[in-house]
């Protein structure tokens, strides 16, 4: 943005923040950040500015930080230009043709048959603007000449929370927009398959990318959706694929009557099955459904399979125009089975645990060392003995277990919806190989086994380090290695949410790497060398959560190093990529087609570029790698256990973002659920617990211990940074990270947490009504007892970063606009803080008090504190003119009008501003959390 378009009143409001980007750090008393924020507040104290006027500004912020945005995700998947797409799909088919080891159909089928990789879409609870908004944001970024404005929209910000049946729609039309990119790639690869064999193509069938989705099937963490939503949802995933196949085969000339009718009576059934879908467990409901579902098989169709001949047959017997588009959409249809996407399922070990604990009697923890080969031992036995039990919806409606329940649900999908598609069932937080063989004793129970693939999610620091430990675990057990070689896959979930936030965000993918060679190491000595191996990763579209921040392409390389990659091509292990996609940020990427048509071709590139084996100072250096990327672990898991992390992420920071998602914000525990004061940052989940971190102007999780590991080996960190093409890959993460934080931000808002600021400040004012309220605020302050903790935390941060700066002389920092917004959020703060201290005394009303008013605006908790105000404080009833038969009486009408005009609806205001800046400091850094 350019300030000099400012008023010259606001040009010098803002000074302090516009000078030099490399000028000092903040010393006590000359912050610029909390300067400017000073300067503001006065004006709007003084009446020199208006709110309307701070409003404005800070539309015009967030919308300079969205046309960033836009150009940057236009950057991002390297243009969206459909013609350039075009290009690229194509120079891809050419390489898969030169690298064939003979020219023929079988050489080509060989080489685009199998899948490679998958799109995820999640519902993480990314979905942080509205929808007008991301749509703007997608159409924008589209444009072949981005714009210099975008419509005006009064907030950017979302009426509520989104619903699981709207993140489900959501989730389906950047699906949609994501399988139709997916024909233009096999469009393409058919294409060519036609140029060299002209007659042979049409037995060609690729996939080499899918798509798959959890949304409506994720229960980790949740009890909101039952296994009726769950089945109600993959059937509409199953009517929407019907419906995609008998569209796409419309549009063609195509004379196929039979394959038609098949298709249309299928569809009619499986809206009759969606229809009879219960909302309940209502037994009778239940009964009627199972009926629908189980006695229509013939009709509804159990697999992709049913149709291949009378597509092979339509393709065959259509004019030569239209076998090209009926070969790509068969190829879609049987890549993905009966559904719009692939399934997956999701939930925690603990009810894994739990479920088999009660099964098999087995009360020893499974977490505890000393009782752990007792207990393998035990479920070993068990895996040699156990027999299927039938399954109907009279067990599912019984069993009390979420296992039990989501096992059964997966029975239900594969025996009556989709018997031939396999479904994920990933297991989060596995910590021993317990949990994997628990998983597939409860398959084998429900008669699953070879319809699930049982993913451990590897996301602590413990999975991390001993993923190793826990695989072979595993893999030491006949029955598992049976159940791996009969599936023919093996699969694995790394996580970068919270592995980030624990050991930092660089150590965790270093973690992530070093696993995946082990695996590797593992199969080949218990001779799995035929096994496809897939490794999903579940990461966000931020820094914090493990997206490169510059290009799609560095994103996928970054996740599956070139290294990794020709390891496991050098012993010919088959390897399967998947990448996550999550919520209202990462369903952008496919917001429009020109946009997934260009993440499409940029996966397509990175599966089918050559692997060269470069030399890499990385690996070249492996004891470097190891200290370095050691030492960053160590430094953030010490600043998570700092009592003032948990401080400063609880004080103020969940009031300054939005609920972004119908899953809970908060972690589902005793402790959490009884303490209103966050005591540690596993009390948070982890992207609110970033997005946090964001909005405080501070993203640790990415740079905490980066300047301990740097000052460890100062000139071996230069050499890496110039010469090694994956450290320098990783430190772009923190290039990003210190572009979009500065430690002024952090010091102003710890200012504001600090008694001892007000105190100052009282000493200095003249005004004997504003030192009042700033006394009031310094002996409240004291009392949520968070002033020492903080700046201890605080000198620990400022440690960091200035060894980080010592030795990356050329580090970013952060941008004006970033600034601008945050001292904005501070004067705003400070101004709420003030009109409550101009409250008028009331009587305790329901356990509501004075002190606990206090103590819930200090945290900025003003929706809650309102509402109780307008029952404190009420603002009177309309007067009325009926005749009650008696002399009339004075009407009392809006008795506390002033306290709501001068008071509380400035306070409302203010704070609606306070989560508007959130949405452009949001923009600015490019995602939510």
């Amino acid at each position: 943005m350019d300030f000099s378009t400012l008023s010259p009143e606001l040009q010098t409001i803002f000074a302090p923040i516009l000078q030099d980007k490399k000028s000092p750090l903040p010393v006590e008393g000359v912050n610029p950040v909390l300067s400017t924020a000073r300067r503001l507040g006065d004006a709007l104290e003084e009446g020199q500015l208006s709110l309307a006027d701070v409003t404005a500004l800070v539309q015009t912020l967030r919308d300079s930080a969205f046309l960033r945005r836009a150009s940057r995700l236009h950057r991002y998947v390297g243009g969206a230009e459909t013609a350039t797409t075009a290009r690229r799909l194509a120079a891809v088919t050419h390489r898969v043709i030169a690298a064939l080891p003979e020219p023929t159909p079988e050489a080509f089928q060989a080489a685009v048959s199998p899948v490679r990789f998958a799109a995820v879409f999640t519902a993480h609870p990314t979905f942080a603007v509205s929808n007008p908004v991301y749509a703007t944001l997608a159409e924008s970024a589209s444009e072949e000449v981005l714009p210099e404005s975008v419509p005006f929209f009064e907030t950017h910000r979302r009426d509520e929370p989104p619903t699981l049946e709207e993140e489900f729609t959501l989730a389906t039309l950047a699906i949609s927009r994501a399988r139709d990119a997916m024909d233009q790639l096999n469009g393409a690869l058919l294409e060519t398959a036609r140029e060299h064999w002209p007659d042979a193509w049409t037995s060609v069938i690729p996939r080499p990318v899918i798509a798959t989705s959890w949304v409506g099937y994720d229960t980790d963490g949740r009890t909101d959706i039952g296994w009726w939503d769950t089945l109600r949802l993959r059937l509409r995933m199953k009517l929407f694929q019907l419906e995609r196949l008998a569209q796409q085969i419309s549009t063609t000339q195509a004379n196929a009557p039979a394959l038609m009718d098949r298709l249309h009576q299928a569809i009619a059934c499986v809206e009759a099955q969606i229809n009879a879908t219960p909302t309940g467990p209502d037994a009778e409901a239940v009964a009627r459904f199972a009926d629908v579902l189980v006695n229509s098989h013939q009709t509804a169709l159990l697999n992709a399979g049913n149709l291949a001949d009378d597509l092979d047959a339509a393709i065959q017997a259509a004019e030569p125009a239209d076998r090209l588009p009926l070969a790509i959409a068969r190829a879609g249809f049987m890549a993905h089975g009966l559904a719009l996407a692939h399934t997956h399922v999701r939930l925690n070990a603990t009810q894994i645990h739990n479920f088999v604990r009660q099964k098999l009697d087995i009360p020893d923890d499974p977490a505890n060392p000393s009782h752990r080969r007792a207990v393998l031992n035990r479920l070993n036995d068990a895996l040699d003995t156990v027999q299927a039990v039938p399954v109907d919806f009279g067990a599912l409606m019984s069993d009390p277990s979420t296992a039990g329940r989501l096992m059964m649900t997966v029975a239900q999908i594969s025996k009556h919806i989709d018997n031939e598609t396999p479904v994920r069932f990933l297991i989060a937080e596995t910590e021993t190989g317990y949990t994997l063989l628990a998983a597939l004793w409860a398959a084998l129970h429900f008669g699953v086994a070879d319809k699930v693939e049982i993913s451990p999610l590897f996301e602590t620091e413990e999975a991390l380090s001993n993923g190793d430990r826990i695989v072979e675990e595993a893999l030491r057990s006949p029955t598992w290695r049976a159940y791996v070689q009969r599936t023919g896959r093996i699969s694995f979930q790394f996580g970068y949410s919270d592995s980030g936030r624990y050991v930092g965000q660089l150590a965790a993918t270093y973690l992530i790497e070093r696993l995946r060679l082990k695996i590797h190491d593992l199969l080949v000595r218990w001779n799995l060398q035929d096994v496809t191996v897939i490794f999903f990763d579940t990461h966000g579209e931020s820094i914090g959560r493990g997206a490169h921040p510059f290009r799609m392409a560095g994103r996928l390389s970054y996740l599956s190093p070139r290294h990794v990659r020709a390891e496991f091509a050098r012993t010919g292990i088959a390897c399967r990529e998947e990448t996550a996609f999550q919520g209202g940020d990462g369903y952008v990427l496919f917001g429009t087609p020109q946009l997934a048509g260009a993440t499409l071709a940029t996966i397509a590139e990175n599966l089918f570029n050559p692997l060269h084996q470069e030399g890499d100072p990385v690996y070249e250096q492996p004891v470097f790698s190891a200290d370095f990327f050691s030492s960053i672990s160590e430094g953030m898991q010490a600043l998570v256990e700092d009592p003032g992390y948990a401080a400063l992420l609880g004080a103020f920071g969940p009031a300054l973002i939005d609920r972004t998602g119908s899953r809970p914000p908060a972690r589902q525990s005793a402790e959490a659920a009884t303490s209103t004061r966050l005591t540690h940052p596993s009390q948070l989940r982890a992207i609110p617990n970033n997005a946090i971190l964001q909005q405080l102007g501070w993203c640790a999780n990415t740079l905490q211990g980066l300047g301990a590991a740097v000052r460890r080996h100062p000139e071996t960190f230069e050499i890496f940074n110039t010469s090694s093409p994956r450290f320098h890959r990783a430190l772009d993460f923190a290039r990003h990270a210190l572009s979009c934080s500065d430690d002024r931000v952090l010091q102003s808002v710890i200012n504001l947490l600090d008694p001892g600021y007000w105190l100052d400040r009282a000493t200095a004012e003249g005004k004997a009504s504003r030192r009042a309220a700033f006394l009031t605020l310094m002996h409240d302050l004291e009392k949520l007892n968070l002033s020492a903790d903080l700046r201890t935390l605080f000198r620990r941060i400022q440690a960091d970063h200035l060894a980080l700066r010592e030795a990356w002389e050329d580090a970013p920092h952060g941008a004006p606009l970033n600034r601008a917004l945050h001292a904005i959020r501070i004067a705003l703060i400070e101004r709420i803080w003030i009109l409550a201290c101009r409250i008028p005394f009331f009587m305790p009303r329901g356990g509501f008090n004075r002190d606990m008013m206090m103590q819930q605006i200090l945290r900025l908790e003003i929706p809650a504190v309102l509402k109780e105000m307008v029952h404190i404080f009420p603002s009177g009833t309309v007067a009325s003119n009926l005749d009650f038969h008696e002399p009339r009486g004075p009407r009392e009408q809006g008795i506390y009008e002033r306290e709501h005009r001068e008071i509380f609806m400035p306070m409302q205001q203010m704070f609606a501003l306070l989560r508007e800046i959130s949405v452009g400091v949001m923009h600015d850094i490019g995602a939510f959390g």
